[in-house]
């Protein structure tokens, strides 16, 4: 998924700021270290689209949602999938057909039994075009699913309702992650038919129920008693709606947050004034340069293997990134399986950076745009040094600076040289950072904005799709990614690394690696606070 990382304010170099945080402490009569809040407080940095799953087209309704609702499957904080409203299911040898066994005894908010009809009722909601969801690529595996979407078909002739217990799902093609896919939150399960005002006052099966939303203020939770999994540890849960990263700092050291992420700005002084209230944990983000494979020099695989060589990763992440990632060599994040961490970045080597440029024809370099998103201030900086670091090797980079929503349309379209982006994972597995970002079906809006082209690659791709083993699955990612990794269609930079405080007046979070990886049902207001 791309999208681009939130332009950070620093926190603490002015007067003012100091003031401020005086100001809130004094104001509420306590130190920053105090818990003052009565139940869990998250936040958002915009308002949800919406609270219906159909909907889940952005990140804060697919959180919220993860909250209420349940999938057949699911994620922990880790990326690991785990059961769900499927206690179990079975695939047949070819990864073709799967059957999900529903859990036995789960109701909805509103005390209404789940049953197969309401798993089948809520994908067919998904993918009907009048609901207008326009996320339905989880679900359009399923035989029949596209031709349902595009108005061609009355039904999806892939879903087959197993009595009150079971549901089967024929595909077009094997596909191994397919489990991974019905975790995420536009497949969650809604009752079915969903009842009037849905999208306002949802009803789900999750460990959260509805209780208010004061839009662009907060959303209000409260603990599911009759959760399968468990009731939740606390009694509420508020998500407020809180844009500036300055303003979260202050909420979150007044005690106002349960927990906030940190600015990369503010990383040094986060580590030395409160050390012990940070979780780091690497993220599933890859932090990259697209080389358009398609344009000009940049066809040349030498060229493009010169760029990476121009590059000094570990001095950006020192200066730039604050340390907060780590040097990739390859595209998939070495949390996932099919990393190869024996692999080493491309080394730091401006000799061989001009002999590559000189065996491809161009001893004196050449000009190049790099198309940046203008409101992203760290990754301006990261533009800036590649500017200067590509200028040792004669090659003369022109920045340009965009509207996000500009840049990621002239990149889409192949209009671009090079580009700053940033690719989070939908779903934690290594096919999320090959196929959308490599495969030559995923040109343009799919996610391969480096126009990269490999017959051996693609099929490789589809071979690893339709692998049902794990461990032969992995083997050919990490076959794949090298063979990616050499040919360079991208400047490779780093993962990212999480960085969030917890105020010492809560217990039991995790930094969860994707964003649908944390429900907050173990987390609970310390003791004796």
């Amino acid at each position: 998924m791309l999208r681009h990382l939130l332009r950070t304010v620093n926190l603490f170099d002015t007067a003012k700021s100091v003031l401020f945080l005086c100001f809130l402490a004094a104001c509420h009569g306590q130190s920053p270290s105090g818990y003052q809040v009565q139940g869990l407080v998250y936040y958002e940095t915009y308002d949800p689209r919406s609270l219906d799953p159909a909907l889940s087209t952005d990140v804060p309704t697919g959180e919220m949602v993860t909250l209420m609702f349940d999938g057949l499957t699911q994620f922990d904080a880790d990326g690991k999938l785990l059961p769900a409203l499927s206690d179990r299911w079975t695939s047949d040898r070819t990864g073709q057909r799967y059957v999900f066994h529903l859990r036995p005894g789960v109701v909805f908010h509103d005390g209404r039994p789940l049953a197969a009809a309401d798993v089948k009722g809520s994908f067919i909601r998904v993918l009907n075009p009048a609901t207008q969801g326009g996320r339905v690529w989880p679900l359009l595996p399923i035989a029949g699913a596209a031709d349902y979407a595009d108005g061609r078909a009355r039904d999806v002739r892939g879903i087959e309702v197993l009595g009150d217990t079971a549901v089967a799902f024929t595909l077009t093609e094997p596909l191994a992650v397919f489990p991974k896919f019905l975790a995420m939150p536009v497949t969650s399960i809604a009752p079915s038919p969903v009842p009037d005002g849905f999208a306002q006052r949802p009803i789900g099966t999750g460990p959260w129920r509805f209780v208010a939303w004061e839009h662009d203020d907060y959303l209000r939770f409260e603990r599911n008693p009759k959760y399968w999994g468990g009731a939740p540890e606390s009694d509420t849960l508020t998500v407020r709606i809180i844009p500036e990263a300055f303003t979260r700092a202050a909420e979150l050291l007044a005690g106002r947050l349960s927990v906030a992420e940190i600015p990369f700005g503010e990383t040094a002084k986060w580590e030395q004034e409160h050390r012990d209230w940070l979780k780091r944990k690497p993220a599933l983000r890859a932090v990259y340069v697209p080389l358009n494979n398609r344009r000009g020099p940049l066809r040349d695989p030498r060229v493009r293997q010169a760029l990476n060589h121009a590059v000094n990763v570990p001095e950006m992440l020192r200066t730039v990134w604050n340390g907060r990632g780590v040097a990739a060599a390859g595209s998939i994040p070495p949390a996932l399986g099919g990393s190869d961490p024996s692999r080493h970045p491309y080394s730091y080597d401006t000799t061989e950076a001009r002999r590559l440029l000189r065996e491809a024809g161009y001893p004196d370099g050449f000009a190049v745009q790099l198309w940046r998103s203008g409101t992203n201030v760290e990754l301006g900086r990261v533009a800036q040094a590649l500017q200067a670091q590509l200028a040792a090797v004669g090659i003369r980079v022109e920045i340009v600076s965009r509207d996000a929503s500009s840049m990621r349309e002239a990149v889409r379209k192949g209009e671009t040289d090079m580009a700053i982006l940033d690719w989070w994972a939908d779903y934690p597995d290594a096919d999320n950072f090959l196929y959308p970002l490599f495969a030559r079906s995923s040109f343009g809006p799919g996610g391969n904005y480096s126009f990269y082209s490999d017959p051996v690659a693609d099929s490789l791709m589809l071979v690893a799709r339709r692998t049902v083993d794990q461990s032969a699955r992995e083997a050919l990612y990490q076959r794949i990614d090298n063979r990616v990794f050499e040919a360079a269609p991208w400047i490779y930079l780093w993962f990212a690394v999480d960085l969030w405080a917890q105020h010492p007046g809560v217990d039991g979070w995790d930094v969860p690696v994707i964003f649908n990886g944390q429900r907050w049902t173990q987390v609970r207001v310390a003791a004796g606070r």
